[in-house]
């Protein structure tokens, strides 16, 4: 069936599964600390194939909380990518330990291996960044944390299911964490998730998530009785977020059968632009989670994107940028640091020239062939104007 009704980037796919997990958790009256949260922790690490999964309130947080709980601070430098969310480079700033940008690989849009190779100062850690759902080279990774005796944070906050080797990610460093943000793979309202094998991380994150009490609530003699002997957040989940993440995971193979599907159907109607760079691209030992499609126009500025969103905005074609600009070159950075343009080439090109599709499972029957004509439309249109 057609429809002209506009399709957005991204739409949170929320059914009577969901609504009835609310409604359950809202009757019991547990709205915190209850069976829920622990019931999709466990869930959650049997999909990702790690011991632990720790739920947090965001996968910012969860990113700040393990940095915080592994003592990176001031002194210490961390290896981000330049080209990600900004959140990953502001938990390395929370802590007061130093942003080390990495430029991009211009094949992946990932941190460039052969880049964090050259880095001769130390650092305490490395926080690659799958982007849109495309595993970094983790062996390669892995192997320059372990000449510098730093521990490897993976930013999974699009990467769920995307696989490495056999290996998913989250399960491919020290840690990995996750982002059930509305639009992401699958939602908790908001919310993440911290993936790990350490038994020692984990029951540390677990503490310092809820303030550093010695005691959860279901383990104290006396109700409103404890001792704090560790400075924590409140970085907890709540049991309805829980309880939406819970449902949302039970659906997440038909969630990702339809995101592959729009993605091998619309990078084949696009294949043909030669123009057109398309990420993810096709990789022999890694597997995407088809979060949304890149394509990234020529770097000399021939196509202008202002004119390609004017016209996929009037045909009702939503989209987004990942991401509007290289992190160093974001106005706080580059004060603080003195960054100028043209030190991260490939982030450059990508925040100047990329414009994301959509790929969700809320995508109408003809939302792949709509897409795909408005794209080529608007192509033609920036060309002649």
């Amino acid at each position: 069936m057609s429809s002209n009704n506009p399709i957005p980037f991204g739409k949170p796919q929320i059914s009577d599964c969901e609504l009835d997990a609310i409604r359950e958790v809202m009757e019991s009256g547990m709205l915190v600390h209850g069976k829920v949260t622990p019931a999709f922790e466990e869930a959650f690490a049997e999909r990702i194939g790690t011991k632990h999964a720790v739920a947090v309130s965001s996968c910012t947080a969860g990113l700040h909380l393990t940095l915080f709980v592994k003592d990176i601070g001031p002194g210490d430098r961390v290896a981000v990518p330049a080209m990600t969310h900004v959140a990953t480079a502001h938990c390395v700033e929370l802590t007061g330990a130093t942003p080390v940008f990495v430029d991009a690989d211009p094949l992946s849009g990932n941190m460039s291996a052969d880049l964090l190779y050259s880095q001769d100062e130390p650092l305490a850690a490395i926080m690659p960044v799958h982007y849109l759902g495309t595993p970094c080279d983790m062996d390669r990774i892995n192997a320059v944390a372990e000449r510098h005796g730093a521990f490897v944070l993976e930013d999974c906050a699009i990467a769920l299911d995307s696989d490495y080797k056999g290996r998913k990610a989250g399960n491919l460093g020290l840690a990995g964490s996750f982002s059930f943000y509305p639009v992401k793979q699958m939602t908790s309202i908001e919310g993440g998730m911290v993936s790990t094998n350490d038994d020692a991380l984990a029951d540390a994150l677990r503490k310092r998530r809820a303030f550093g009490y010695n005691r959860a609530l279901g383990d104290r003699a006396k109700p409103g009785i404890y001792d704090v002997d560790q400075l924590g957040f409140n970085y907890r989940m709540s049991e309805v977020e829980a309880a939406v993440g819970l449902a949302q995971l039970s659906r997440l193979d038909e969630f990702h059968a339809a995101r592959a599907s729009n993605y091998n159907a619309l990078a084949a109607a696009l294949s043909e632009i030669e123009e057109l760079t398309l990420f993810p691209g096709q990789h022999e030992t890694a597997q995407p989670s088809y979060y949304c499609l890149n394509t990234v126009l020529p770097k000399d500025g021939s196509i202008d994107r202002d004119l390609v969103m004017d016209h996929l905005k009037a045909a009702g074609i939503g989209f987004s940028v990942h991401y509007p600009g290289a992190v160093p070159l974001f106005t706080y950075y580059k004060e603080k640091y003195g960054y100028k343009e043209g030190q991260f080439p490939v982030a450059e090109w990508l925040a100047a020239q990329t414009l994301s599709l959509p790929l969700g499972p809320h995508l109408p029957e003809d939302g792949v062939n709509r897409i795909a004509t408005a794209l080529k439309d608007a192509l033609v249109k920036s060309r002649s104007s």
